[in-house]
């Protein structure tokens, strides 16, 4: 039996696979992505690997559903997630439901032309006539923020928000904190999404490759999450759970959602493998109340100590497609 489908099992109880209708009376909480005006939902619905499990069409839809009827408002997918077949589906299950729901995409793309052109692909998938935010997707190390750079990269999404076919642009890192805190200091975009877990994830620089150093302090929540506070900026929490990588007896799903939470964050993005882990994040997430500071120290300096070093080597050179 894989990790994935053991690790979970062992810390929910009974209570995390309630329907959704025993809690009626509480609605998820919202807060303001940034500067954006919008409203969204503290958890977002993640449409990259995780959903892609479902294999076929009919139950990925099935599980959009689900979490746009637990009252999730936020949308998270990406062009190379299954080759567009995520945008695919999330344009099945937004169909019909479009007002508000905020839609959030990611190109790849590193070459103008290439983002203007995948742009387009991703309106026709997603069956919208304009997105609401476009990332340049998993900002790497200097070498792709300098390729960013140099191919104009971002004056092509700022070209897409001009011409509306976006609401807003931002880029996306879960590899290297100190590269997306300066890529978010250089350039203009209203969003930003990163890995921020209670293992403090983050990558750092080496002399043009990234290296992994036992030691290492780095993080996206010391790094990167600072910046984009300080340019107010709708910040997106993602790998939560490291994957399930790093949940554990000390470290159960509850209280990691908890943690990242806690931080200053606009939303945290889940993936729904089974519908009894979206029951449950819901769950702790309308019944949210933030951990203290102490608290916060505490769980991430153990659970760091515990996971940090192998998740750094797990997202070294990870593309969540």
């Amino acid at each position: 039996m894989s990790r994935l489908s053991v690790t979970r099992r062992e810390f929910l109880g009974a209570a995390a696979a309630a329907p959704f209708a025993q809690a009626k009376g509480r609605a998820l909480p919202t807060r303001p992505l940034g500067k954006t005006g919008f409203q969204t939902s503290i958890l977002a619905i993640g449409c990259g690997s995780r959903l892609a499990m479902y294999k076929e069409q009919d139950k990925g839809v099935e599980a959009l559903d689900l979490a746009l009827r637990s009252g999730i408002n936020y949308i998270d997918t990406a062009q190379s997630y299954g080759r567009g077949e995520s945008e695919t589906w999330v344009g099945e299950a937004i169909k019909g439901r479009r007002k508000g729901l905020f839609v959030a995409t990611k190109t790849q793309a590193r070459t103008a032309d290439d983002v203007m052109r995948t742009a387009d692909e991703s309106l026709r998938r997603l069956g919208i006539d304009r997105m609401d935010l476009l990332h340049l997707h998993s900002l790497q190390g200097p070498e792709d923020l300098a390729k960013v750079e140099k191919e104009k990269v971002m004056e092509a999404l700022y070209k897409l928000r001009e011409r509306k076919i976006t609401r807003f642009i931002g880029i996306t890192s879960h590899t290297d904190p100190t590269v997306l805190a300066e890529a978010l200091r250089r350039y203009d975009v209203d969003c930003t999404q990163m890995a921020l877990n209670a293992a403090l994830q983050g990558m750092r620089s080496g002399e043009g490759k990234m290296r992994i150093n036992p030691a290492m302090t780095t993080s996206f929540e010391k790094i990167a999450l600072p910046v984009a506070v300080e340019k107010g900026l709708g910040i997106v929490a993602m790998k939560v759970f490291g994957q399930e990588d790093i949940i554990g007896p000390d470290s159960p799903p509850e209280k990691l959602l908890r943690y990242s939470l806690s931080l200053p964050v606009s939303v945290c993005t889940v993936g729904v493998p089974k519908h009894e882990y979206l029951h449950a994040n819901v769950k702790t997430a309308r019944e949210f109340e933030p951990m203290d500071r102490s608290g916060m120290e505490e769980f991430s300096g153990k659970t760091s100590a515990r996971y940090k070093l192998a998740l750094d080597r797990r997202f070294r050179a990870h593309e969540d497609a």
